[in-house]
């Protein structure tokens, strides 16, 4: 078969087209792990399949009691994130102490600085870690400021010398009237091991994957890992939480049952690589 001029000029064009097509593709920006990039997480508090309002909607528990919810604080600290290569980045701890709220949607979204790479993977503590919790007042500053912490984000007690790792806090027909003939229920669940002796620890640590996606943090790109937080699994879980039965728990040994729940209340549900 002849092949005229003009055949060999198109196959030409296309040679040179399909080359510079796959030489773009692996010129693609690679991740360099000496270049520092910001990694945000969305967390995004919910009930069930619901999105969580305050003092409005009614929802119901594992036992059959309905509540609503007024207050939802929870601290996340000690970030750990993991790359597809099975590498782990520890974040410094004097960056990584977030209080969420769910009264307060700036505090939903936390940054975080970390090597450019692939990440699969988050794993953090739920609550303050006993060593910060100890440490000299002046090395705890930002969310764990304790001078700040007052009104609905007063995540601390002076009682105890300790923070409130959760806060949980609502209405309910199954909680026994007060004075006032208002039914709250309280839930202030902390305790990390005691300082000068043994005592309840409720640090909790969850792990998380983003299944087959990756956050590809790069030097001028942020992506946002979206997060759910089930308030629902404080009350289900292991231990069916009755509010009847515990309207109020704070510092007792039921509120280790608490702790074990809200350990399963986050989970991964997507992300955008921006």
């Amino acid at each position: 078969m002849k092949i005229t001029f003009s055949k060999w000029v198109l196959f030409l064009v296309f040679g040179v087209f399909f080359y510079t097509a796959c030489n773009k593709k692996d010129k693609e920006p690679q991740p360099n792990s000496n270049v520092m990039a910001e990694i945000k997480l969305e967390f995004d508090n919910v009930a069930g399949n619901q999105n969580l309002q305050l003092n409005s909607t009614t929802y119901t528990n594992a036992v059959g009691e309905q509540f609503t919810v007024s207050l939802f604080n929870y601290y996340v600290s000690n970030f750990v994130f993991k790359t597809a290569q099975g590498n782990e980045y520890v974040v410094p701890q004097d960056s990584c102490y977030f209080l969420v709220q769910e009264s307060n949607r700036n505090s939903q979204v936390v940054k975080m600085r970390v090597p450019e790479g692939d990440y699969t993977e988050v794993s953090f503590v739920i609550g303050v870690d006993s060593l910060r919790n100890t440490m000299d007042v002046s090395r705890r500053t930002g969310s764990l400021d304790v001078a700040n912490l007052t009104g609905e984000n007063k995540m601390y007690w002076s009682w105890n010398s300790g923070y409130i790792f959760v806060k949980l806090e609502g209405n309910s027909p199954a909680a026994p009237a007060d004075p006032t003939g208002a039914r709250r229920f309280r839930y202030h669940i902390g305790g990390f091991g005691g300082y000068s002796s043994r005592t309840i620890n409720n640090i909790k640590t969850t792990t998380i994957s983003f299944g087959n996606q990756h956050a590809k943090v790069r030097k001028g790109k942020s992506p946002l890992v979206h997060l759910e937080v089930d308030v629902l699994k404080v009350f289900n879980g292991s231990t069916n939480l009755s509010i009847a039965s515990h309207p109020t728990v704070m510092f007792s040994p039921f509120s280790v049952n608490i702790a074990n729940n809200y350990q399963k209340m986050f989970s991964f549900h997507h992300l955008h690589n921006e």
